[in-house]
């Protein structure tokens, strides 16, 4: 990557800029970069009209500090413009094409992760030469991360609208987005910051994920929000202890070690009070929706989203097959036991457990009708439920096993099967679908321990093959980035699996 950007060459930038949109050749800059001429005229696109009349409405110049935020489970990325009071105004909201992964930090190479967290873009991480249109580099990892064993790089928002752990764009949005980064540039800015946030971190998200196990983590994130909400105007961002502190500067002016432990810290009281007050009404809000109903649920994607507006777009976009909607797994289940594992289980098994849940009790809302008392199942003469309601306590028990979040042991093969066949060892449980009913009815002897009752007449019902799991291809690497480890998604779990559901209330 050349060195154009740099701090300290902004004069040969704004020359080098002035010369592209006059229609000058601009040979200098190739032959430093040692690239073509169209990449060169994608990086210095002049601002589209419509960009220069957003900013006359908003007061801002094109020269201004810029500031991004982005969503994921939105898929919304919003640029910000600094006024001339140092204030900051939203521009504009860009649709995100495509993020892969879940909601969540990134966490290792190879992960899909699209991260979360505050990070600075600096001229030097802009690349006018990406095999994707164009891009740059958000940061990844930052202190925090590292400070949390964080593995992984090359994380960039960037063009073509393939995403293997990045936030991406569509050729025309990042070319607009580029334009006003290189131009906040040009006016003296060195480093933009981003803010990359699983959601919108109001009252109705943080009550309904108030029980995901990254909401410590969001919580962190949350508070740098609320400085940001709180006075809109640029956040000081450090690490110390593990944990990001906002707006804060070690009372004795030592360096902060994002390992170590945090020395006293000097605080700006305003910016704290108003902090504090905003991180208080959302509090109670969370309270109030809580106690009208709002369920407690784990969002499940098969990787990552896309914004609506591109739900025409799904042939032009990396892996197809996995954008469909999210499910939600409901972690307020009356059997503990459910919601403990539920919360903690690897994504693949959480998908599944989502599937059988909304197979029971149907399509999970924010604020349920108040239901009659739930109906204990019958087992006494159904032998297809009964073998469900084994093939459940085998469930539940691997479920019990998980040790990591990408442990996943398979299930035992039911009595039925071969004793001697070889054990499943796939990194991804299928839950095998229950027996057909037998033509003949039967009458099993009352024995509380049997996986499978003894019937007056012999019948051997028919089990129903687990189908071998299929892992879509993984995306083409491309040209210009280190190639990425990917990590095919499993398979929604057959509709056949009701009856086990059943089995865990």
């Amino acid at each position: 990557m050349s060195g154009l950007f740099k701090s300290g060459d902004l004069h040969s930038a704004t020359f080098l800029r002035k010369s592209a949109l006059a229609g000058v050749a601009i040979s200098a800059l190739t032959a430093l970069s040692g690239c073509n001429d169209v990449q060169d005229t994608r990086a210095m696109q002049a601002l589209s009209n419509e960009t220069l009349g957003l900013m006359a409405e908003k007061g801002v110049s094109p020269t201004a500090p810029m500031l991004i935020r982005a969503y994921k489970k939105e898929s919304e990325l919003e640029v910000w413009k600094m006024r001339p009071d140092g204030s900051y105004v939203l521009l504009k909201t860009f649709p995100i094409c495509r993020w892969s992964g879940q909601l969540g930090p990134k966490t290792h190479e190879g992960d899909r992760q699209s991260p979360e967290g505050f990070y600075t873009i600096t001229p030097a991480m802009m690349n006018p030469h990406s095999s994707y249109y164009l891009s740059f580099n958000v940061g990844y990892p930052n202190a925090y991360d590292r400070a949390h064993g964080a593995t992984g790089g090359s994380v960039m928002v960037h063009g073509v609208c393939s995403s293997s752990g990045c936030f991406s764009m569509t050729d025309a949005q990042i070319a607009e987005i580029y334009a006003i980064a290189r131009e906040s540039f040009a006016g003296g800015q060195h480093g933009i910051q981003m803010q990359a946030y699983p959601f919108h971190m109001n009252p109705k998200n943080l009550a309904k994920y108030r029980l995901d196990p990254n909401m410590p983590f969001w919580k962190e994130l949350k508070k740098g929000n609320d400085h940001f909400e709180a006075t809109k105007h640029d956040v000081m961002v450090a690490v110390c202890g593990r944990h990001y502190v906002f707006d804060a500067q070690p009372a004795n002016g030592q360096h902060l070690d994002p390992e170590a432990a945090c020395p006293p810290l000097k605080l700006d009281q305003e910016i704290e009070a108003k902090a504090a007050a905003r991180e208080h009404a959302d509090e109670v809000a969370v309270a109030e929706l809580v106690a009208k109903g709002t369920r407690p649920v784990r969002l499940v994607y098969q990787d990552g989203a896309q914004h609506p507006a591109f739900a025409h777009r799904i042939a032009e976009v990396s892996r197809p097959d996995a954008l469909v909607p999210p499910v939600e797994l409901a972690l307020d289940d009356p059997n503990p036991r459910w919601n403990a594992r539920a919360q903690h289980a690897p994504t693949a098994m959480a998908a599944q457990l989502a599937q059988l849940q909304t197979s029971v009790q149907g399509p999970q809302t924010e604020q349920p009708e108040p239901q009659a008392e739930a109906q204990q199942p019958t087992y006494a003469a159904s032998e297809p439920l009964a073998a469900a309601r084994a093939q459940g306590d085998k469930l539940v028990g691997m479920i019990g096993s998980f040790g990591k979040r990408d442990a996943v042991s398979a299930a035992p093969p039911t009595p039925e099967t071969n004793q001697n066949a070889a054990r499943n060892e796939d990194a991804t449980a299928t839950v095998a679908a229950p027996a057909k009913p037998a033509t003949t009815a039967v009458t099993p002897v009352a024995k509380p321990d049997a996986a499978k009752p003894v019937a007056r007449k012999t019948v051997i019902p028919k089990t129903a093959a687990a189908k071998p799991t299929v892992k879509p291809a993984a995306d083409k690497p491309q040209a210009g980035l280190p190639s990425i480890q990917k990590v095919a998604s499993v398979p929604a779990p057959a509709a056949e699996t009701v009856a086990t559901a059943a089995t865990l209330r």
